[in-house]
This record gives structure tokens, sequence and C-alpha cells, in this order.
């Protein structure tokens, strides 16, 4: 980030007008004194962190936020054929790394079949319904304990099996009666939207929108319209993760609609919560929050369908709360909120664990419990890296670079090695 001579004036000024020596609000925000003195003379760029921590400090309403640069635009969703006329290939190595691609059956067609072993024989033009009516079953049962080990293990062990599901209730969808094909398609467009999540957590925001739209044209193929408002969500975590405040509320905004599920409506109004308060608006975020609890109160799903977004949060609009208040520069409070909450998630749920677990420490880093937040970082490394999340690794990142301003402390000392060791391999 580029210095910022406009940022460094308004600092200054909102200083003084505070009856603040630089010495008192270093105090507060826990950077050092000479920093901020270059970051009031235009001589150092400020972070992120440290915008939110002084706008809050001096109850700047978003003001000092205000003034950083803008980030680069989130990528659009990619183009998709239609669900007749897309091919998917899937390459799997015997060293571990395996590659998706889809491409078009004309594509396939002028390639030559020559290379490719074809699995199964005949057509599924005969399917019986109970055959379908089997697969259906199995497929949801077998989509619950992909999500149960996707708390424990990386994206890279889930996603061939989850893409192959996909695929096969996608293939059968085709040759089952009306109402077994409703259901294939929407239990596959489930299957579509968690791929895209875990590929989100691999760092690849592009193909995550690609499998979210995937999600929504199965989704759409089979009757349901409503996942579409669940896929501006999912695309507002992009922005979110990219730092696009603004983005972020207004695609939250557009799933609010009155036509949409409850549930649906909720996680928007959750998700425009963490965009105001990387906003630093306060207030805008805290009414976006009490939108979501009774919205998130109702009845999540009806028939025995998937649960839309986490599963693993007994109370999520508290947590939230949490992960909002560190984005508005109180890291204090989040703390507090964050303990009593991720009191509350299953010990079972360990990727859950893990993300609100490394915010909980990059919180009571920022408000200055330096051991404390070694502490409990020192916890979660091991299990940071074992489900590989890039996401977490953001966070682990922010957490580095506060502790890295106290090199002299032994607690940061001892975590530093296993810190740095951890953040390669919690990446793509």
């Amino acid at each position: 980030m580029q210095p910022s001579t406009a940022f460094g004036q308004e600092l200054r000024k909102r200083r003084l007008l505070a009856g603040l020596s630089l010495t008192g609000l270093s105090g507060k925000v826990h950077y050092s004194k000479a920093q901020l003195s270059k970051v009031e003379r235009g001589l150092k760029a400020p972070s992120r962190d440290l915008a939110r921590l002084c706008d809050a400090t001096l109850a700047a309403d978003g003001e000092l936020v205000s003034l950083l640069p803008e980030t680069p635009g989130a990528p659009d969703f990619p183009a998709t054929e239609s669900i007749d006329e897309e091919v998917w290939t899937m390459q799997l190595s015997a060293e571990g790394p395996s590659w998706f691609q889809p491409v078009g059956r004309r594509e396939v067609v002028a390639a030559g079949a020559a290379s490719l072993m074809k699995l199964g024989g005949g057509t599924p033009n005969a399917l019986p319904g109970t055959g379908s009516e089997q697969l259906l079953a199995a497929s949801r049962s077998l989509f619950d304990h992909y999500r149960r080990l996707g708390q424990t293990v990386g994206p890279g062990f889930l996603l061939p099996g989850l893409i192959a599901q996909t695929h096969a209730l996608r293939e059968v969808s085709a040759s089952a009666d009306p109402r077994n094909r409703q259901e294939l398609l929407a239990l596959g467009s489930r299957y579509a939207e968690y791929v895209g999540w875990l590929v989100q957590e691999t760092g690849d925001d592009r193909a995550a929108l690609w499998w979210t739209q995937r999600a929504v044209d199965l989704a759409t193929a089979g009757g349901d319209r409503t996942l579409a408002g669940y896929a501006l969500v999912r695309r507002a975590l992009v922005t979110l993760y990219r730092e696009e405040a603004g983005e972020t509320v207004a695609l939250a905004q557009r799933a609010q609609d009155g036509a949409l599920p409850p549930r649906i409506r909720g996680l928007a109004a959750q998700r425009e919560a963490q965009g105001h308060a990387m906003a630093g608006d306060r207030d805008s975020c805290l009414r976006s929050l009490d939108r979501a609890r009774p919205l998130l109160a109702q009845q999540a799903e009806s028939g025995g369908a998937p649960v839309i977004g986490s599963m693993h949060l007994p109370d999520p609009v508290g947590m939230i709360t949490g992960w909002c208040l560190y984005d508005l520069g109180r890291p204090q409070e989040a703390a507090e909120v964050l303990d009593r909450q991720l009191a509350q998630v299953p010990s079972h749920a360990l990727r859950t664990q893990v993300r609100y677990g490394v915010r909980r420490a990059l919180a009571h880093a920022a408000a200055g419990e330096i051991d404390h937040a070694c502490e409990l970082a020192g916890r979660l490394i091991d299990s940071a890296t074992a489900v590989s999340s890039a996401t977490i690794a953001a966070d682990l990142r922010r957490l580095a670079r506060i502790l890295s301003r106290h090199p002299g402390n032994p607690a940061v000392r001892a975590l530093a090695p296993r810190l740095s060791t951890s953040l390669p391999l919690t990446l793509p």
C-alpha cells in the first residue's frame, strides 16, 4: 500500500482534537510511536488494521478507513456451458495432485476419444425409478459424511470425490423421472456449492465462483431459483476476503429479497454486517446483525435438505458479531465475544474451531495481550496445517505481522518458528 498524505493529515487532526499525544495513541492501538509518526507524516503507508484501530479509537465513524485506497475488483462469475453441452474431465495423479477442467462436448468430439477410458457399459436411458431413488438416498447420506470429514482434512482430500459425485447426480438426472430429476439436481447443486467453498479454501477465487455459478445452474434446472440468492452471499465472501467493503455490502443487500428463504436472507444480512464492519460503519453493522438473528432462528430447511452455510455454529450471529468487532477496530470487545462463542463450538468441528480460533488469537494480539495470543495460536497451528485453508492462512499472516512488532517477547520468539513454518503449508 502506498503512503497516504491525506490519511496522515486526517489522523493527526483527529488525534489532536481528541487530546492525545502520539504516545497516548500508541498505547491505545498498540503500534509504536515511531510508526504512527511516520504514518502521520506520509512516510509510511497505514495498514488496514491500523486504520481501523485508529478509526475506532478516535471515533471517526469510518472516515479514516474511507481514505485507504480501493482494492482491485473481484473476478466475475466465469461463463458456464449448459448442463447438456458441458463435459467434465478430471486427472488424478499418483503423487497426490489432481486437475479438473470443464469443456464443451464439441471439443471432446473434435479431440477424439482414443486416449480416454470409458467407464461403465450401456446408456442411462433405462434407469429405473428405484435406481435413481437409491442413488439419491446414498448421495444425501454421503454428503453429510463429506461435510463432517471436511472439518478435519484439507480440500485436496475431498474435491475429487465431491466432483465425481456431483457429476454422477447431474448425469443420472437426465434419465430420471421428473420428481427424482428435480431432487437429484437439487442435491447436485448443494454438492457443487460445497465444492465451490472448498475451492475457495485453496485460494482460487475464480474457480470458486465458477462452481458457485454451476450450483445455481443445477438448482435452476431442477426448478429451484432461490440458490441464485445464496450465490450472491458466496460471492460477497470472495469480496470480503479481498477487503472490498462496498462490493460486499452491495452483493449482500441484493441477496435479501423478501422472496428468498429466511436462512439465505439471514446469511446475507450477516455478510452485509461484515462489509459494514470493514468500512468502519458500526451502526449499520449492528443493524444488519439485528436483522440476521430472527431470520436465522427460523426453520433453516425443509424436507431434510442439506443446510445451506455453516452447520457447526450454535450461535452464528454471536460468532459473526465477534468477527465484526475486530474489523471495527475493537479487538478487546471482539476477543471477549469470541472467547464465549468458541466455548460453544463442538470439539469435532476442527475447521470451525481453527477458523474462529485464529481470529480470536488475532483479536487478543491486537488488544495488546501478546502472551495470551501466542498461547492460543500455539494450540491451533498443527490443526491449521491439517485443514489447509487459504482463508485461515490470511489471518495467520495478519497475526504474524502483529507479533513481529514484539521481537523481544519470549512467547513471540518461541512461537515464531512454528508460525513461519506453518504458513506455506496452509496455502495451495
